[in-house]
């Protein structure tokens, strides 16, 4: 099985025992981490459900594995003739995840305390 998840503004194909480096999020390693934005969930020899733009009670947890920071890059300006030239490097925060499941439901307890809320001010 297989999910389509959004984090960070960027979009993520994964897979149970994956490992992924995305945006930082706050956590230390060991953390647990939910992942309720998921837009796709796919199986091998199924059609593919796809959220409109999420799937509702879908959800995929991971475990955060290590905070670290991405490999430099250089941006480099230059305009020629000019003898003009900046030359600077660039290092993103980024979060090492490892997947532990994807859900395709989520479990309907927390539906149950707004049906309770109702009820309350209904009597009132």
């Amino acid at each position: 099985m297989y999910a389509v998840i959004r984090t960070g503004g960027k979009q993520y194909r994964v897979t149970k025992d994956d490992i992924i480096a995305i945006e930082k999020l706050d956590g230390k390693a060991g953390d647990k981490v939910k992942f309720d934005e998921v837009l796709m969930l796919g199986e091998a020899g199924k059609e593919p459900k796809i959220g409109a733009p999420v799937l509702k009670g879908a959800s995929v947890t991971a475990e955060v594995l290590e905070q670290g920071r991405a490999d430099k890059i250089s941006v480099i300006k230059f305009k020629r003739r000019k003898n003009y030239h900046r030359n600077k490097g660039h290092r993103q925060h980024e979060t090492v995840l490892k997947i532990t499941g994807i859900s395709a439901k989520a479990a309907a307890k927390k539906a149950a305390p707004k049906a309770e809320a109702s009820e309350d001010a209904a009597e009132e």
